[in-house]
């Protein structure tokens, strides 16, 4: 656990500066590498969707160690086991999906706290020094370790001003496409009303003292969010990112074109 990152991190919030990061998905490490060497305050490796797997998830927190960048991991689900191991290879923290109610927010930051004020346990491994640092590290974790609720349904709309109040929650994130979907809108980012009831959420947060997140669709989108008050800001996901800087150079050589779900190459479309 690195904390002077976790606290740089906070310290900006507390500043109502951005806190501004990448989302990462793909396998290589050297993409969590570059994250630190552009000094981006942090990054959230997703073991919820696709494909990493455990040793992926280990070679990202070790490219992101002795670093100001704070490395989280986004869990597949609310789960003791997965946040004990997560935080054991050196994760700052964790991005817990599917929060609707305060029960399962405080059953979260249980998972992320040593007893008696949570249950995790005490491991072996990279977090206490392989065993060397039992007491130090023992002693700090609880205080600093980052546990981000994902907003993603709006069964939790009438529970975001409680969520606030539970201690250990410094922000929360929001996923507007499936929030979009609980709301009936299946494949839009914002379906109707939707933006503006996340806008409605995010001043519910700030007036609670806490600072809310989301990932932006573009550049226009990141100066947007910023200017609407959301502070955790996400540049993208890399695999995003990857496919607008390869849009943008196709348009420029005018062959661009959209991709299709099918493998079959004749459905590519022509780009709009």
């Amino acid at each position: 656990m690195k904390i002077q990152a976790l606290q740089n991190f906070r310290d900006k919030l507390a500043r109502d500066e951005s806190v501004h990061g990448l989302w990462v998905t793909l396998e290589s490490a050297t993409i969590t590498e570059m994250a630190v060497a552009l000094g981006l305050d942090w990054v959230v490796i997703d073991a919820e969707h696709g494909h990493l797997d455990w040793k992926d998830i280990n070679e990202h927190i070790r490219a992101g160690l002795r670093s100001d960048t704070v490395v989280l991991v986004r869990l597949a689900e609310r789960s003791t086991v997965l946040a004990k191991r997560a935080l054991d290879i050196g994760a700052d923290g964790v991005v817990i999906p599917w929060m609707e109610t305060v029960e399962q927010v405080e059953e979260a930051v249980r998972d992320c706290r040593y007893p008696p004020e949570g249950r995790r346990g005490i491991g072996g491994e990279r977090a206490t020094v392989w065993g060397q640092c039992f007491a130090e590290h023992t002693a700090e974790a609880n205080e600093n370790v980052l546990v981000v609720p994902l907003i993603e349904s709006v069964a939790a709309i009438p529970n975001v001003a409680a969520m606030c109040d539970v201690d250990g929650v410094d922000v929360l994130f929001f996923g507007p496409a499936d929030f979009s979907a609980t709301a009936g809108f299946r494949g839009q980012w914002e379906g109707p009303g939707v933006a503006e009831q996340i806008l409605k959420l995010k001043d519910t947060i700030n007036s609670a003292g806490k600072h809310c997140g989301l990932l932006a669709t573009g550049v226009d989108n990141l100066v947007e969010r910023h200017d609407q008050g959301f502070r955790m800001l996400g540049l993208g996901a890399d695999t995003g990112l990857l496919l607008r800087s390869l849009h943008q150079s196709l348009q420029a050589a005018n062959c661009d074109r959209m991709p299709a779900t099918s493998l079959d190459p004749a459905d590519g479309r022509p780009a709009s």
